[in-house]
């Protein structure tokens, strides 16, 4: 199964919502970094990938129609390339807005990965050396790290194929990109910074939907 959109906006844009969305639209899973957990073969070839060692994208991604979120955000360019037919999704948010965001769930939680899933948290640790910034602990750096890759997305994807998407759009961008009709509910709202924290704190994983 080739992808069928390939996400370029990095985590805490909406990306979980747009996992559920993309799942309702297509039909089929789209992979995110709860993809992650429930497949920690994943982890090596992830880690891989943000050394620049070959990956097999295809393998990868098998059995998913589209893929969001950190890592496959950060390896838009290679995705894109090896589904050349996908959509390139943008996800955007106000930077300041998203450091908030970010800093208070992503960032946060990473060093609580140390002595339960220390793999992951190598991984993790080695593509935002590689492929974010040096220090996810500086919101200068994170900030000028995320315009940086927006604003290189911008200037590098396919016009034809690019599209820029804020999580308040809802459906309607999306829909008409892929040639689909627009559901009658309500555009998912999910993985808030609230729920985020809430799972954290309890040590509860996110959800995902194996292929």
């Amino acid at each position: 199964m080739a992808l069928k959109v390939v996400g370029a906006g990095l985590g805490r844009t909406g990306t979980y919502s747009l996992k559920l969305g993309l799942e309702k639209l297509l039909g089929e899973p789209c992979y995110h970094m709860a993809e992650v957990f429930s497949h920690p073969e994943h982890v090596p070839v992830w880690k891989a990938a943000a050394l620049d060692q070959p990956v097999n994208w295809d393998e990868l991604m098998n059995g998913y129609a589209a893929a969001v979120d950190w890592p496959p955000s950060a390896f838009w360019e290679e995705l894109s390339a090896a589904n050349p037919d996908a959509l390139i999704l943008l996800s955007v948010r106000d930077p300041e807005k998203w450091w908030e965001s970010a800093s208070s769930t992503i960032f946060k939680g990473v060093p609580g990965m140390a002595d339960e899933r220390p793999e992951w948290l190598d991984m993790v640790t080695t593509l935002f050396k590689k492929r974010f910034v040096e220090s996810i602990e500086d919101k200068d750096a994170c900030i000028a790290a995320f315009k940086r890759h927006n604003e290189h997305v911008l200037a590098s994807a396919p016009k034809d194929r690019l599209l820029v998407w804020e999580a308040k759009e809802g459906w309607g961008p999306i829909c008409e990109r892929l040639g689909l009709p627009v559901p009658e509910e309500p555009f998912p709202r999910a993985n808030t910074k609230e729920e985020f924290i809430a799972r954290m704190e309890s040590k509860e994983l996110p959800v995902s939907s194996n292929p």
